[in-house]
């Protein structure tokens, strides 16, 4: 319990600091990355299935250049098939964001939210509550309330920077943007395979916005944001295993000088 209590609180303090910075940071990778520290720390890398391991990120890193092809695929189909129509076809794209905001929402609760009730669940096993790998309905329920309410309270610097830091964004790129997003991470739950939503967003964008020209992207703002994804996991793991000897050795031995 220790382990994946150390895992968690690594996670969680990651991603507060890069919402406070307004980095577009993936949890995805935080908690795998405090999986891993926790369990280095508390049991030996020998319990670390590598296997399991190279393939959850592998998938992770293979995500965000499909939402980065896939964005300028279907941005391009989208504007061949629009040329020679009038300005108010902004209009049209406007509206069919609502469908498109849907879809994406509903894949990141398939992708995302299934993380959650996998280390909840996980939990459960190891605290003797459950005997088997199965998860409850109420696990499920609280997952989702509280994915819908963390949306809800919504982080504006993240929104800003998805929205406008790189580059201009119309109806035509939030609609290609979010339909590519939302295919990819639907795809991806289906196979079962763990994507950071994070990730795929913000190449998606970065796709769609490289199909109308090269130069339309801030790839200044997309180095940052890269560079955050490449340290969340080294990170994330140091952070977990500093939190866990706190735990298992700093606390208790404070504890004993009193």
């Amino acid at each position: 319990m220790i382990v994946i209590i150390a895992a968690l609180v690594s996670a969680i303090l990651w991603n507060v600091m890069t919402w406070l910075l307004g980095i577009p940071s993936s949890s995805s990778h935080a908690l795998i990355g405090g999986i891993i520290g926790a369990v280095a720390i508390g049991a030996g890398f020998q319990e670390i299935h590598l296997a399991g391991v190279l393939k959850v990120v592998l998938t992770l890193f293979i995500s965000p250049i499909l939402g980065f092809v896939v964005g300028i695929i279907f941005a391009n189909i989208i504007y061949a098939a629009s040329w020679k129509a009038s300005p108010k076809i902004n209009g049209v794209f406007k509206k069919l964001q609502v469908v498109t905001s849907l879809g994406l929402a509903l894949s990141h609760g398939t992708n995302d939210a299934q993380k959650t009730m996998g280390i909840i669940t996980l939990g459960l096993v190891i605290s003797g509550v459950q005997k088997t790998f199965s998860v409850p309905f109420w696990v499920v329920l609280v997952c989702a309330l509280t994915i819908a309410l963390g949306t809800s309270v919504g982080g504006w610097q993240l929104i800003r920077t998805l929205g406008s830091k790189f580059y201009k964004i119309r109806p035509v790129h939030g609609f290609a943007s979010q339909a590519t997003s939302a295919a990819v991470i639907l795809t991806a739950s289906l196979l079962g395979g763990p994507v950071s939503t994070t990730q795929v967003v913000s190449t998606a964008i970065m796709g769609v916005g490289a199909a109308e020209r090269m130069s339309k992207v801030r790839w200044g703002v997309a180095g940052e944001i890269a560079s955050a994804w490449l340290f969340t996991i080294p990170s994330t793991a140091l952070l977990a295993a500093g939190i866990y000897w706190l735990i298992e050795v700093g606390v208790p031995a404070i504890i004993k000088l009193f």
